[in-house]
Order: structure tokens, then C-alpha cells, then sequence
């Protein structure tokens, strides 16, 4: 169980860094809302282990990343 979640931890950064890559023209709150669910993604799947925990931890981490990202231009 522990290889599926260090598997899917690692997918899941891996995915976000290439996307992140390719985002040039977004704003800075949009990077940051990018960055932060997929931080939060990653979060979620290796505190919980299940889907639920890792869409769970993407939501809340895309929030915070928003609210984070708002105030710088």
C-alpha cells in the first residue's frame, strides 16, 4: 500500500510540474491556485491514501493558493 501511495504522490507532482511548465501566460493567482491544489493533491493522497482524500486536498489546496495569490500582480 505505501509503493501505491509514494506512486501516486509522485505522479501527481510530476503532472502538476509538467502542466505548470506549459502555463506561461496565467496569472499570478492562477499559478498559485494551480500550484496549491496541486501541492494540496498530493497532500490528500499521501495523508489519506484514497481518492477522496487526494480531490479533497486538491479543492482545499486551490482555495488557499487563490486567497494566497490574490494580492500580488
Amino acid at each position: 500500500m505505501k509503493t501505491m501511495q509514494r506512486l501516486t504522490m509522485t505522479s501527481v507532482v510530476a503532472l502538476s510540474t509538467l502542466a505548470l511548465g506549459a502555463c506561461e501566460s496565467l496569472t499570478h493567482r492562477e499559478k498559485s491556485t494551480a500550484i496549491g491544489a496541486g501541492v494540496g493533491a498530493a497532500a490528500g493522497a499521501a495523508v489519506t491514501g484514497s481518492t477522496a482524500g487526494t480531490l479533497g486536498g486538491a479543492a482545499i489546496g486551490g482555495v488557499i493558493g487563490n486567497q494566497v495569490g490574490k494580492d500580488k500582480k
